[in-house]
């Protein structure tokens, strides 16, 4: 197997990949503080079992049979444990799928309510941002937040996402949709992370 690496212009993180295809064993995305570990499909769908009713409810019945069909390894499809550094587990993040025909992948985060307040969400957004960005498929990075949650609003914007108006999306419901171009993640944000 042939390994590539490759840094981000920020000179803080990198990413080794399998060459030709970023599905491992087991992975994870560096960020200044934190690793976020690539799950397995199993952990991903215990994750998913563990969480309060209330924020189960909010993860869609079709990306979960997505999970569940999706071999181990695959960034795109799969969650990743938000983990600080000499900590333990805090949240988790992900991807709502692989790149699609635009270009766009969609991130989603969350941090457990402890946790919260000390930039974790900012960081692990980030991180994920700029392992999207990396790749040449990806032209355009979205997530979604509801319309009364300032706090997610807040992590986007620092690191540098802009809203563009508020959509009915179909797993979610209404949403306030947020964009970021290549070129356009803000250094402030915790770090751009690779794949390791």
């Amino acid at each position: 197997m042939v390994r590539a690496a490759r840094s981000f212009p920020d000179s803080r993180a990198r990413w080794t990949m399998l060459s030709g295809d970023r599905r491992m064993e087991k992975s994870m995305i560096h960020t200044l503080r934190l690793d976020l570990v690539l799950q397995t499909p199993e952990e991903t769908l215990a994750f998913i079992e563990a969480m309060p009713p209330a924020d189960r409810a909010e993860v869609s019945p079709e990306w979960i049979a997505r999970v569940r069909a999706t071999p181990a390894g695959d960034p795109w499809s799969l969650g990743f444990s938000v983990v600080v550094r000499g900590g333990g587990v805090v949240g988790g993040c992900g991807f709502k799928g692989p790149p699609d025909s635009d270009g766009m992948v969609e991130l989603a985060y969350g941090i457990d309510a402890a946790h919260r307040g000390r930039g974790y969400a900012t960081e692990a957004a980030g991180g994920l941002a700029g392992f999207a960005l990396a790749d040449s498929r990806v032209r355009m990075v979205r997530a979604h937040t509801k319309p009364e949650n300032d706090a997610s609003a807040r992590v986007l914007a620092k690191c540098g996402f802009r809203p563009v108006g508020e959509v009915v999306d179909p797993e979610d419901g209404l949403v306030r949709r947020w964009v970021l171009a290549p070129g356009t993640l803000a250094n402030h944000c915790g770090g751009a992370g690779g794949l390791q």
